[in-house]
């Protein structure tokens, strides 16, 4: 593949994120499988996806959608939550898969290990996305946010075969890199995401009464992650973290939170579960954490 041709993508959950990536790297004359259940899918085939973004503009752009991964790709962007992850791969058998790319872009850390076992070393390229993006109907899609920032990485993908879906997806519109460790990569967003995420959702109070309000608990629970990240192999400045909360409007919702406002399950195992575990892995004491996933369980969640 050289770095200006067209690839072929499957786009597995085309919600927020997956929809947002879906309709930008179609517009940009790419091949977009998006996979889906029937009536997503179906509705994908008939009006395709429709974006409203300050960021990229509004658009529809036409994809193709299947309830099962059948042709083959370049690469397969796995879009979903945590929560429905195990039910969202039985679309993507790994025979299909062949060796196209798998670049999950899931929330949490332990979840490169359980796809390598399932589709083998190489072909799991762990992503981070930085944006917020809604699904609002099947195949609508509203990007409120005035970013997006793509980090690829994978410690085990050839470097050649990263760069040239980095060059796709940034020329299609986010800003994106390729980042040569997949620990620190993974752990950077876990050092923000989590204290956001079990804050947000325990207090149900957007972030900035949460860094008001709830300062100390916030600076505590930032340096508790950051440690758990140092102990990883990742370090990282908990200073920095604060400074990004202190950054962002107001009105910031998680998305943990916004999940549990509408009543939909958490990813609160993949988030918290899996801070508390490697906290326990290294013997880093994580007091304000461990209340808080306690707290959230105890409510139901």
């Amino acid at each position: 593949m050289t770095h200006d041709e067209k690839l072929t993508v499957a786009v597995l959950g085309p919600g927020g994120i997956g929809g947002l990536l879906a309709g930008l790297l179609s517009r940009a004359g790419h091949r977009v499988i998006c996979l889906a259940g029937d009536e997503t899918a179906a509705a994908l085939r008939t009006s395709g996806i429709r974006v409203r973004s300050g960021l990229f503009g509004d658009f529809t752009a036409e994809v193709e959608a299947d309830t099962e991964l059948r042709t083959q790709v370049d690469a397969c962007l796995v879009a979903v939550k945590h929560t429905a992850l195990e039910a969202a791969l039985d679309r993507v058998p790994p025979a299909a898969l062949g060796d196209a790319l798998l670049v999950p872009f899931l929330n949490g850390v332990e979840h490169p290990a359980t796809l390598r076992a399932r589709y083998g070393e190489e072909a799991v390229a762990p992503a981070v996305i930085r944006t917020e993006s809604t699904r609002v109907a099947p195949g609508e899609i509203v990007h409120g946010s005035p970013l997006a920032e793509v980090d690829l990485t994978g410690d085990k993908v050839a470097k050649d075969r990263l760069n040239v879906l980095a060059a796709a997806l940034g020329a299609a519109g986010p800003t994106t890199r390729v980042l040569p460790d997949e620990t620190a990569a993974l752990w950077a967003k876990m050092v923000f995401l989590a204290p956001l995420a079990l804050l947000t959702t325990r207090y149900a109070l957007p972030l900035g009464e949460i860094r008001t309000r709830h300062r100390e608990e916030l600076t505590a629970l930032v340096e508790e992650t950051a440690a758990v990240s140092r102990a990883s192999g990742a370090p990282t400045d908990p200073a920095q973290a604060l400074a990004r909360y202190d950054a962002f409007p107001p009105q910031t919702k998680s998305s943990m939170q916004r999940d549990a406002e509408a009543g939909h399950p958490l990813e609160l195992d993949a988030i918290g579960g899996a801070l508390l575990r490697a906290a326990e892995r290294h013997g880093v004491p994580v007091p304000v954490a461990t209340r808080l996933v306690r707290e959230l369980r105890d409510a139901g969640h």
